[in-house]
């Protein structure tokens, strides 16, 4: 062993693990806190990368995995099927919006995302198009790690660039930077940008790929409503697909259910994960329209769709979503979405302090999710220690300071932590 190594056996995400301090230990939690070994406990304002929807330790949904450990806890999908998957397909087609009849199971955003391009690269090559090969993105966009998604996010600002000489080739159109509510104009400007592109590409385009309404870890910017319905406006006019990647939107985060209902439109293929099973166990699900799904029937074995995640559709991942999404229905979480939202916008968003302070770019919130966006990123060095010492997990990035909670967290703790993001640029004012 190279002794010179730090004796690390477990290697973090996105860290450096030569300078990186040692991470704390997590022992337990439950609604919006977690515990950390020594006795520490913190208010998680960022509900675990987004999943965590019902918070730590809820005991409907750890029952629901108990319960099903004891009867079956995996069984491949290849040639068998078993009643939890066959109930949570049932379920998201009657949730999502009209039109997706399908679901594929695969096990992370990620892989469901490389799954939504592939359904679409090979929907066209049935359909006697061969030529249309590629994907059409936003600037700004995230869509995972995998080297499928890492073609796909933002070759500019995201965070693989290393490897764009290794990454198949796509097309990008500049992200919308209309917000919700934006004026006409500003919105018919983003629209003639995505057309300008369309017309430069389409016919080697396969499908174009969305965050609706708020691109997450591309820098959670907002947008439109409007843009999100011109969008599947030239798709059809362009005669490509629209996929929308709801793996951070899904479930509640931008207010509704699901953020393509704010536009009012279905997509093509949608993609959902993260708070799919409540953050409990890792699950993911690529919905498709019947249309789409007809390209794919045929006598011929070869156009059937050529994928298989060996964990697609595990029975207790699929328990625990149909638990999850019987909680968020019967205990009403969109009312619960709703009160974060006003507390978001009242203590951020509408705080004149911030709107006044010459380092911060925008403060934006949308649904139950909030982000304070600097100019400069080295005006969020320390803040995540800083927010711990306050009794709050906060993990800023890049240049946003963001927020997006359980929603089960209470209206104090909502304070809390949007005191704690207030707190630290009042408290480092003095130091810039």
């Amino acid at each position: 062993m190279n002794q010179s190594l730090p004796p690390s056996s477990l290697w973090h995400p996105y860290a450096q693990m030569l300078t990186s301090p040692t991470a704390p230990t997590v022992v337990g939690g439950e609604g919006a806190r977690f515990h950390l070994q020594g006795g520490e406990t913190l208010i998680d304002a960022t509900c675990s990368w987004w999943c965590m929807i019902h918070g730590y330790g809820h005991p409907r949904l750890v029952k629901a995995i108990k319960d099903q450990a004891d009867t079956l806890c995996h069984v491949m999908l290849g040639g068998l099927s078993h009643e939890p998957a066959q109930r949570l397909a049932d379920t998201l087609v009657r949730i999502t919006p009209a039109g997706l009849n399908h679901v594929f199971f695969s096990d992370s955003g990620s892989v469901g995302m490389e799954v939504a391009m592939k359904m679409a690269v090979q929907y066209q090559v049935q359909r006697g198009q061969p030529e249309k090969h590629r994907m059409l993105s936003l600037m700004g966009a995230y869509h995972g790690d995998t080297t499928g998604c890492m073609a796909v996010c933002d070759p500019e600002e995201g965070m693989h660039a290393l490897f764009a000489g290794f990454l198949p080739r796509h097309h990008f159109a500049p992200a919308p930077r209309a917000g919700y509510h934006a004026t006409r104009e500003a919105i018919d400007t983003d629209i003639a940008a995505l057309r300008a592109t369309l017309e430069r590409c389409h016919t080697e385009t396969a499908a174009l790929l969305m965050e609706p309404m708020l691109q997450a870890a591309g820098g959670l910017n907002m947008t439109s409503p409007a843009y999100v319905r011109a969008a599947r406006e030239l798709c059809d006019e362009f005669d490509i697909l629209l996929i929308f990647d709801e793996v951070a939107t899904g479930f509640g985060r931008t207010g509704k259910l699901f953020a393509a209902e704010h536009a009012g439109v279905t997509p093509d293929i949608m993609v959902l994960s993260k708070g799919l099973t409540g953050g409990y166990l890792g699950h993911a699900a690529t919905l498709a329209t019947s249309s789409v799904f007809a390209a794919f029937l045929s006598d011929d074995p070869g156009r059937a769709f050529m994928h298989g995640p060996t964990f697609m559709g595990n029975p207790l991942a699929c328990r625990v979503a149909l638990e999850s999404l019987a909680v968020f229905e019967e205990e009403a979480y969109l009312d619960k979405i709703a009160g974060l939202n006003t507390i978001l916008r009242e203590e951020l968003q509408e705080d004149g302090d911030l709107i006044g302070n010459s380092r911060i770019a925008d403060v934006r919130v949308l649904g139950a999710t909030a982000v304070i966006e600097v100019h400069d990123d080295a005006d969020l060095d320390g803040a995540q220690a800083f927010a711990r010492s306050r009794g709050v997990w906060l993990r800023p990035f890049g240049r946003w300071l963001y927020t997006m909670p359980a929603y089960v967290t209470t209206h104090d703790e909502m304070r809390r932590i949007t005191g704690v993001m207030k707190d630290w640029f009042a408290t480092t004012s003095s130091s810039h």
